[in-house]
């Protein structure tokens, strides 16, 4: 990649950037799109049920047409910078603040590597006389492979419950469908009324009226009867597997679930249960022996993903080694004939087309977590989150540098053989341009198009043009997808640490990236995405094992580079640095892990002292019995529409 492709590549990315965010922040002003940019602030107004809650002042002013309605502003992101760490956790919770708290890593980090960076090891690296030859790639000069074999220019980086199964099938009556079918055309008939040639009026009758209130409560009746014999049925065919039992004492529950209760462990396995609204509940009729087998299809699944994208990870890189492709496909110099062409295939669509293909990752992977029997919703989540960012170092990161360095070193292989080794060592570098645009195009593109949502956009302009329209906006309330951002920011995390010693160059645009980063996902946690769950952190223990692979690869890395530049001494004095490195994880796995996975017998005791002293024992016993009610033991209103998550077990739309 020459320079003209690396700067077409930025142009082009930041233009986008300039552009998307422009238009966002003339699109957020817009009481139209409120559904949109603020679904989470107008979820949270629904459910106040306050007349003049904030959000509605806000509206009342955004509503009245002015010019500066049409102004764009970066209003947003100076807001974003005045949020507090505190103000995140009491409104969103802990798990949204590990995400702020990885952006936020990730700018404290880089900027002490960019000042040790371009202050000491660029300079080192751009005095070096190791490239001797015309390179086609715009860093080489910069980066670690230019300084030659042999040289002393070596630096070194140091651097209550228990779970349930068992859900019972929904079953159609007729009786209720004709009731409901009633009630439907007692609404219809009067609702068809008219008055004085006006518009339709619901003006119900009073006859119909009785009728109507009548119905509703047979209906309500026959609901409830046939959620209680659905659940005898179900008891009488077969027996629950699992079953939630419910302490009056947390220190109880805290034993029961951290010990082994039968001499067979596998035979009556208990373990703590998420929150209530975290339960899956469509996962619990799935017996414990079946586990291991859901989990092995999950794992050969995603391996299969994982190696049918080395497809188009491959093509990618053929796009981006343009000058070894010319050479080998002579149809392709016709790109030349256009002037600029191929800077720009070169240096932006490479990245674009490869951000392009992961996008649909991570959706892909959730799918598969879903099926691997997961008692919860975060532990699907996890589970995703894992093998996404695992098929993100194997294609992105290895797969890339690998394809990367054949396609531009084959040719000299096969003609020098001898001198594999080093035209090896200067590919591994070269790759660090490729890696500029990937997160020029992660962070400024990716980023800008996340708080856009051009899809929600889309969408609601055609409902609004269809089906739906004059009705009422409902938001677009979504959660917080922690599968999609915790992978994919670690994985920049990880091509910073690798290449932080090997190519300097690249820090400054990791700055820029989590900056961008950080305002952003500020905004949609306040704003847009809601939380359904809270793990109290269980997302940290990943994201601390991603970014000890960084550093092991990176010190792996090291050891490599230094014996293929004949300095056996710098690449002999690295391999503690990796023992150690592993032997702080033992430490951190022994003492930090068991924190959150468990909670421990003295703070249990504590918290019931404190529950004891303000009289909350009771009360809390209550909560917990009625909070893990399965679906078809759930209260109904069937006049009443619920959400996903607490839907009842026989609805309307199941007749």
């Amino acid at each position: 990649m020459n320079p003209e492709s690396l700067i077409a590549s930025a142009a082009i990315n930041i233009g986008l950037a300039i552009f998307i965010l422009t238009l966002f922040s003339i699109l957020k002003k817009q009481p139209s799109n409120d559904p949109i940019y603020f679904p989470r602030r107008l979820s949270e107004s629904q459910r106040q049920s306050q007349s003049q809650s904030p959000s509605h002042r806000r509206d009342e002013n955004r509503s009245a047409l002015s010019l500066r309605r049409f102004l764009p502003s970066v209003s947003w992101i100076s807001r974003a910078f005045r949020v507090s760490e505190d103000e995140i956790l009491q409104t969103n919770g802990l798990d949204a603040l590990i995400i702020i708290r990885l952006f936020k890593f990730g700018i404290k980090f880089f900027v002490v590597c960019s000042l040790v960076g371009l202050l000491i090891l660029l300079p080192v690296n751009y005095s070096g006389d190791g490239l001797t030859a015309i390179s086609h790639h715009s860093l080489d000069s910069f980066t670690i492979s230019n300084i030659s074999p042999g040289s002393n220019r070596r630096w070194r980086k140091r651097y209550f419950e228990m779970w349930e199964r068992g859900e019972p099938p929904v079953r159609r009556e007729n009786q209720a469908k004709s009731i409901e079918k009633r009630i439907e055309d007692l609404r219809r008939r009067s609702v068809v009324k008219k008055h004085n040639q006006t518009p339709l009026l619901l003006n119900p009758s009073k006859e119909d009226s009785v009728k109507l209130s009548l119905y509703e409560e047979n209906l309500e009746e026959l609901h409830h009867k046939i959620h209680q014999l659905q659940c005898e049925d179900m008891l009488k065919e077969k027996e629950l597997p699992v079953a939630f039992v419910t302490f009056k004492s947390r220190l109880g529950a805290a034993l029961v679930a951290q010990s082994q209760q039968h001499s067979n462990p596998v035979l009556w396995i208990t373990d703590a249960a998420p929150e209530p609204r975290d339960v899956s509940w469509r996962n619990l009729a799935i017996p414990h022996r079946f586990l291991p087998l859901c989990n092995f299809g999950v794992i050969v699944a995603a391996s299969l993903l994982t190696i049918f994208f080395a497809i188009p990870v491959t093509a990618v890189q053929g796009i981006a080694k343009f000058e070894k492709l010319k050479k080998w496909f002579p149809p392709a110099m016709a790109v030349q004939l256009i002037p600029g062409l191929s800077s720009i295939i070169t240096g932006y669509l490479p990245s674009a087309v490869l951000k392009g293909f992961i996008y649909i990752v991570p959706f892909a992977m959730l799918g598969m977590a879903k099926l691997a029997g997961c008692i919860s919703k975060s532990k699907e989540e996890i589970k995703a989150c894992n093998m996404v960012f695992y098929f993100l170092v194997g294609n992105v990161f290895f797969w890339s540098l690998l394809s990367g360095s054949l396609i531009d070193e084959i040719g000299e292989s096969f003609t020098h053989p001898k001198d594999f080794p080093s035209h090896l060592a200067s590919a591994v570098s070269a790759q660090a341009d490729f890696f500029v645009t990937y997160i020029l195009t992660d962070g400024l593109s990716g980023f800008s198009l996340e708080i856009l949502q051009p899809g929600l956009l889309c969408w609601d302009a055609i409902k609004s043009c269809t089906y739906g329209r004059g009705k009422e906006k409902t938001p677009y309330l979504y959660s917080l997808p922690y599968y999609r951002i915790i992978p994919l920011v670690s994985l920049s995390v990880l091509i910073g640490i690798v290449y932080a010693v090997v190519a300097p160059l690249l820090l400054p645009f990791l700055i820029g990236y989590f900056l961008l980063g950080y305002a952003v996902f500020i905004n949609q946690i306040e704003d847009v995405y809601e939380t359904v769950y809270e793990t109290c952190g269980q997302f940290w223990p990943c994201i601390h094992h991603y970014i000890l692979i960084a550093i092991i690869l990176m010190q792996i890395t090291m050891i490599g580079i230094f014996g293929l530049k004949s300095k056996p001494a710098a690449s002999i004095s690295t391999i503690p640095l990796l023992v150690l490195t592993l032997m702080f994880n033992e430490y951190c796995k022994m003492r930090f892990l068991p924190t959150f996975n468990l909670l421990s017998i003295q703070n249990a005791k504590e918290f019931d002292e404190l529950d004891e002293k303000c009289n909350q024992v009771e009360f809390n016993y209550e909560n917990a019995s009625t909070a893990y009610c399965p679906p078809c033991l759930r209260p109904l209103n069937c006049m009443e529409s619920g959400s996903s998550c607490t839907a009842p077990l026989v609805s309307s739309s199941s007749f």
